[in-house]
């Protein structure tokens, strides 16, 4: 005697494993009961899928079963299958966030880092300039390379210190 029933179970091309029941419901039928169930779906909603159960006498349910099963379990495989892509793609997206927002925590602190730098600087020229230490000053203002932000206020700032120590002092050479 030949069959092909496993031949029809290869073809319904199923992700996930199928478990079938078959109780014996009174003389001549049959109580079937499939679930297909997929180990690789990490999401919990798979586990509030019920059985496929069939009722039948032999004859109906050699001659239906695979009819009634086809578009059900193919529907349950790509849930399953759809869900686990999901949720592969939601793990990749957190991922992906958690990295965006630690390069943009990096990228704030160097900010950060380089904005009081250059307070500290600027303070630090204000400070020579007080004092009468144009040429000093002039030395301690930043580079406006490293600073585009601030290019012109840098600018600015040296030529009014180049200004300021270029000037011949009339008295200069009285004091000595």
């Amino acid at each position: 005697m030949s069959t092909n029933f496993f031949r029809q179970l290869t073809e319904l091309s199923l992700t996930g494993d199928i478990q079938i029941t078959i109780r014996q419901a009174s003389d001549n039928r049959l109580a079937v009961s499939v679930l297909l169930q997929n180990e690789q779906c990490g999401d919990n909603a798979k586990k509030q899928l019920i059985p496929l159960t069939l009722n039948g006498t032999v004859e109906e349910l050699d001659e239906g079963f695979f009819e009634q099963i086809t578009k059900p379990l193919q529907s349950a495989s790509s849930l399953m299958v759809n869900m686990e892509a999901y949720l592969k793609q939601l793990e990749e997206a957190k991922k992906r966030s958690a990295m965006e927002k630690e390069k943009a925590d990096k990228e704030q602190k160097v900010k950060e880092e380089k904005d009081k730098k250059y307070q500290e600087a600027m303070q630090k020229v204000e400070a020579l300039e007080k004092a009468g230490k144009y040429r000093e000053a002039w030395m301690k203002v930043p580079n406006p390379a490293d600073y585009p932000d601030h290019t012109d206020i840098l600018q600015n700032r040296r030529k009014e210190l180049a200004d300021k120590f270029s000037t011949p002092d009339l008295f200069e050479g009285d004091r000595k």
